[in-house]
């Protein structure tokens, strides 16, 4: 699978929103036939970061990139962003997450 994690770091004034203001990207993101999961947190340093973890079976994001939805988020979510999100990209074996064994519940 292609694993993704993206930083944003969104204006003060719509940090709160963005949830909302991402809405449409995130729906038709995990609709794909490719997605795997497209999952934002906040974080709980910064209420103005999220992180963004998607991953995309390996023809997948290919896909993600070219679709419409991907190309009205361009337009819809920099003017809401401070800066360029920054972002790690890595293909890794499998499909799922694995188990944290050091912290296994019983």
């Amino acid at each position: 699978m292609i694993f993704i994690t993206a930083r944003f770091r969104v204006k003060a004034e719509d940090a709160d929103q963005w949830p909302e203001i991402s809405r449409s990207f995130t729906e038709a993101t995990r609709a794909e036939p490719g997605n795997l999961w497209f999952d934002w947190s906040r974080s709980l340093d910064d209420p103005q970061e999220y992180v963004l973890l998607e991953a995309f079976k390996d023809d997948g994001a290919e896909a993600h990139v070219s679709s419409d939805h991907f190309k009205q988020a361009q337009q819809d979510l920099p003017p809401h962003l401070e800066e360029t999100p920054r972002i790690v990209n890595f293909q890794v074996p499998g499909e799922e997450w694995s188990e944290l064994g050091e912290m296994a519940v019983d």
